[in-house]
């Protein structure tokens, strides 16, 4: 029945512009017999696949494994050991909300390729889907970590919140994508000339400055609306929830539902991120520093270790405090070591000379081809340049890195601050690099190396001496012996 309806809707939103086309060349019944007869051969042909391969699979969850038998032509039989599982996702779109299904995501978090670190039953009954979870992740009550603290419910959405999703960069993605989107559509009924037409009718007489900030403002606008709804279909109903064994579980979804659930003991730290506008408002989000992230989990689907969505600094850090099991947030508590003024010259070098490569290409062009774009490039550099130091300078105010108690924490970026607490028995190894620059300035970069999120976590430019001597005392005898050989030599 999913696969029915699921192709009813492609033959229909396939059929409505195929039928438009033919009708303009021949009769409307002949028309509409063509694309009636090709949305039924869609629709029973999809579904007849589909119901074959429903027929073809089988799943068992055993002792000691999960297994996945798939395929007519090319049969897989896929298995995971249950010692291995270390996620059981559950994820529902409308409409298997309204057959009461949902799709099961099992998972090792390994990135083996192919999917077969994956197990994926698609679709079960709610009812199933959370009896699988509950058995797949119950084995983890033996390994739950002791202590008082927090159970049950950690955070839960306030609505208040979607004042925070205008000034995300998701905003004017979404403001050019629908703009293209307009043209794309309008060109299918072959109409994309009359709304060019009608827009260049509306500015007529007005000077291109202000048409050009109207067509932006109407973006933005547009951009604006997208990023609500956007952030209204991925958070509502949103919480999170510490379930009796050690694993942390968040709900959320409008449309389609999803339930991400992580083992504590996967754990290695948490990361406070901070985009530009939303720093501004004094907000923040927290992502999970977890083992066990699949590549695609980790880049393409940055919202899969996301634990707390935008929110006030102060409840951000408190949902942190709630998740590590601790008292304050290391990255609330860690005294952060400013780095030396040498760090800030080579931030506003790298922010004036971004800034200042196209306005050197429009200049460079306007000599060659026209005197208007060399007023477009004393323009750009005007607006441009301030806005570049002002970067600079807020990229250098943003670095620092410290440790609270058995967490070390880096902090960098300004457009995209981050601050990493990342367990100090978590690293397992350091990287140091210095350029030929950073030699002359006394400079070095430390890169600590784990097994969890994004796998390398970066304090950048700290004073030489200073930031070798963080890294050893961070974790103690891995970095030493190679600091005491360069000593002697």
């Amino acid at each position: 029945m999913v696969a029915a309806l699921v192709m009813a809707g492609v033959a229909t939103g396939a059929g409505l512009p195929a039928f438009i086309g033919l009708a303009g060349g021949r009769p409307v019944w002949q028309a509409f017999a063509w694309v009636l007869g090709g949305a039924a051969l869609l629709v029973v042909g999809g579904s007849a696949l589909d119901y074959v391969r429903w027929r073809r699979t089988r799943y068992r969850i055993g002792a000691d494994r999960a297994e996945l038998h798939t395929g007519l032509l090319l049969v897989k039989r896929r298995s995971l050991a249950r010692e291995r599982i270390r996620s059981v996702d559950l994820t529902a779109d409308v409409l298997l909300r309204v057959l009461g299904l949902v799709k099961v995501r099992i998972g090792t978090g390994e990135n083996t390729g192919a999917g077969e670190s994956t197990l994926e039953l698609d679709a079960v009954t709610r009812e199933e889907g959370e009896r699988l979870r509950r058995e797949l992740l119950d084995r983890v009550a033996a390994t739950a970590v002791p202590g008082a603290h927090r159970e049950g419910e950690l955070a839960v959405l306030d609505p208040a919140w979607i004042r925070y999703a205008p000034v995300s960069f998701v905003a004017p993605a979404l403001g050019g994508a629908a703009v293209g989107a307009l043209l794309q559509v309008s060109d299918w009924f072959g109409a994309q000339g009359k709304v060019i037409g009608w827009v260049r009718d509306r500015f007529l007489d007005t000077p291109v400055v202000w048409v050009i900030v109207a067509l932006v403002a109407g973006a933005c606008a547009a951009g604006v609306v997208g990023a609500l709804g956007l952030w209204i279909e991925m958070w509502w109903n949103y919480r999170l929830e510490r379930e009796p064994g050690g694993t942390l579980r968040v709900r959320r979804g409008l449309f389609t539902t999803r339930s991400l659930s992580i083992e504590e003991r996967r754990l290695r730290g948490l990361e406070l991120v901070e985009p530009l506008g939303v720093r501004t408002m004094g907000a923040a989000r927290v992502d999970a520093v977890a083992t066990g992230l699949a590549a695609g989990e980790d880049s393409g689907h940055a919202d899969h270790r996301t634990l707390l969505p935008a929110a006030p600094r102060d409840t951000a850090e408190a949902v942190a405090a709630y998740i590590l099991r601790e008292a304050a947030s290391p990255t609330r508590t860690a005294r952060l070591t400013p780095h030396p003024p040498a760090a800030r010259t080579r931030r506003l070098r790298w922010a004036v000379g971004a800034a200042l490569a196209p306005v050197l290409v429009l200049a460079l062009l306007g000599v060659l081809l026209t005197d208007v774009l060399l007023y477009v490039a004393a323009g750009c550099a005007v607006v441009v340049l301030p806005v570049a130091v002002l970067l600079g300078r807020d990229a250098y105010r943003s670095l620092g890195h410290g440790m609270s108690g058995g967490y070390l924490v880096a902090r960098s970026g300004s457009v995209r601050r981050a601050t990493v607490a990342l367990q100090r028995g978590g690293v397992i190894g350091w990287t140091v690099k210095q350029s030929v620059f950073q030699r002359r300035a006394g400079l070095v970069t430390l890169t600590a190396t784990t097994a969890a999120g994004a796998g390398a976590y970066s304090v950048y430019d700290a004073g030489e001496s200073e930031g070798l001597g963080f890294a050893d005392d961070a974790v103690p005898g891995l970095l030493g012996p190679f600091l005491d050989r360069r000593a002697e030599g």
